[in-house]
């Protein structure tokens, strides 16, 4: 037996958190009565509905994706464009994207179905470390990195402290890359961080989530994560004892 919410987050309805709200708000059904207590268990042969919708138990899945620029991360888009779920071939399992990445940026994104691991792999608490990489106009000076590490000001609010390091530079050209690691998740934020030093993005890629890289993964491919990935990064999002 599991409790309801569980099996909502699991079945990719929703994150555990959102399957408590629907749950709460009149939602859901449980062998056609509306449950509404957060402390229900189902089993295997319950029959669960939402919106009067019922929901197949799936069996979990786990993507690592290189995705493309020119490419959303979104399930579907209103303005017809390309899709990471475009990118994906051969799986049954309604699968969404973990986070995002801007429409103009590449690199690793995770796409699953298991709704709790997805939300706490997205929350700001666990501090889960991303690697991007850019390319910026003009070449930052110490001054610039300095900032960069200590946190700089994003829409009147303070970045977190973040690890950065110039890795080339270009002075006939008057570019350089710069690899940014951050915890936090806010919107376009390697961007923002790196205009706020006076040097635009021209091109930007994430290299790595947590433990995970593109190894081996050409751009528009994919791969599944191993149980044993799966299972570090349970363990990276567990409530520490």
């Amino acid at each position: 037996m599991e409790r309801l919410q569980k099996v909502l987050a699991h079945a990719g309805v929703a994150s555990r958190r959102q399957s408590e709200q629907l749950i709460a708000s009149g939602h859901v059904k449980v062998n056609g009565q509306v449950v509404t207590e957060l402390g229900v268990k189902v089993g295997l042969h319950d029959e669960i509905a939402v919106d009067n919708i019922p929901i197949a138990a799936e069996e979990p899945i786990y993507i690592l994706l290189n995705k493309p620029r020119g490419v959303v991360s979104t399930a579907n888009d209103e303005k017809g464009r390309k899709t990471v779920l475009d990118c994906i071939e051969g799986v049954s399992q309604r699968i969404y994207p973990v986070g995002r990445l801007d429409y103009d940026t590449s690199g690793l994104l995770l796409l699953t179905n298991d709704g709790q691991l997805a939300n706490e792999l997205t929350h700001p608490k666990y501090g889960v470390e991303k690697d991007y990489v850019a390319k910026v106009e003009g070449i930052p000076s110490n001054d610039d990195m300095k900032a960069l590490r200590q946190g700089v000001v994003v829409e009147g609010k303070q970045t977190a402290p973040a690890k950065a390091k110039l890795r080339s530079s270009d002075k006939e050209k008057k570019t350089a890359i710069v690899s940014l690691t951050l915890h936090e998740g806010r919107n376009h934020q390697v961007k923002n961080m790196l205009a706020a030093v006076g040097h635009p993005v021209v091109k930007l890629t994430r290299e790595k989530y947590a433990f995970l890289t593109l190894a081996g993964v050409q751009s528009g491919d994919f791969r599944r994560l191993n149980p044993k990935e799966v299972q570090e990064l349970k363990r990276i999002v567990a409530p520490k004892k």
